[in-house]
């Protein structure tokens, strides 16, 4: 970042965390400059400008999924949180740089969340490498996961211990109900290797969940994205 650029970026960094404090508290006003009627493109191209209200309008409508996503990652709710914030900081500098065709606007936003989850875990790893790692207690309000009381702390607990793709792509295709295409675009892999980390998630949940909640894989086993 230039010298010069500098004084803006700050600038605009002090404007969305006020938006951000906003969308958390409630959607905003969809009768203003209409922003959920616009396509992909407008929306960026408003948020590129500057528009607030464009903003606002995206972040209610994709944060459910991102915050998803980064909570399943992270398995720590202020860390997830912290990705989310950082998501639309980079959606709000980098709107313009978006590339209609390629991919949706959220799946793009959805990606630059994974790649930030990507680099919080790689410095975990690399600051607790001599160490046992540490499992956060698992988010009770976890989305997708309604069964109560011992089944579904199980649950939690085995998908938390789950390799982080495993874990990503069973949050995508289950508990998000993406199809597989969009979910393998979204982790930048082939349909192919999308649906054998799918298999290898659901082999290793089956193993842990056969005893202690032998139902609740039914849901697994059968799949939730297997559509191509």
């Amino acid at each position: 970042m230039t010298a010069a650029s500098q004084p803006l970026a700050a600038a605009r960094e002090s404007r969305i965390r006020p938006v951000f404090r906003v969308i958390r508290g409630g959607r905003p006003d969809r009768d203003g400059p209409e922003a959920a009627s616009r396509g992909d493109a407008a929306i960026a191209r408003a948020i590129a400008r500057g528009d607030e209200a464009a903003l606002k309008a995206f972040v209610a409508d994709t944060l459910p999924r991102i915050s998803a996503v980064a909570r399943r990652l992270m398995n720590d709710e202020t860390e997830a949180e912290d990705v989310a914030q950082e998501t639309y900081l980079k959606v709000w500098n980098n709107a313009g740089r978006w590339e209609p065709g390629r991919a949706r606007l959220e799946t793009w936003a959805t990606r630059i969340a994974i790649n930030l989850c990507y680099d919080r875990l790689r410095k975990r790893r690399e600051a607790t490498f001599d160490e046992a790692p540490e499992r956060a207690a698992p988010d009770p309000d976890a989305e997708g996961l309604t069964v109560a009381g011992e089944s579904a702390r199980d649950v939690r607990v085995a998908v938390a211990a789950l390799p982080e793709r495993q874990r990503l792509a069973l949050e995508l295709c289950h508990f998000q109900e993406m199809g597989n295409i969009e979910a393998a675009e979204l982790m930048e892999v082939s349909v192919e290797a999308l649906e054998s980390l799918l298999a290898r998630g659901r082999r290793k949940l089956k193993a842990v969940l056969a005893e202690t909640a032998p139902d609740l894989m039914d849901g697994f086993a059968k799949g939730h994205g297997d559509e191509r």
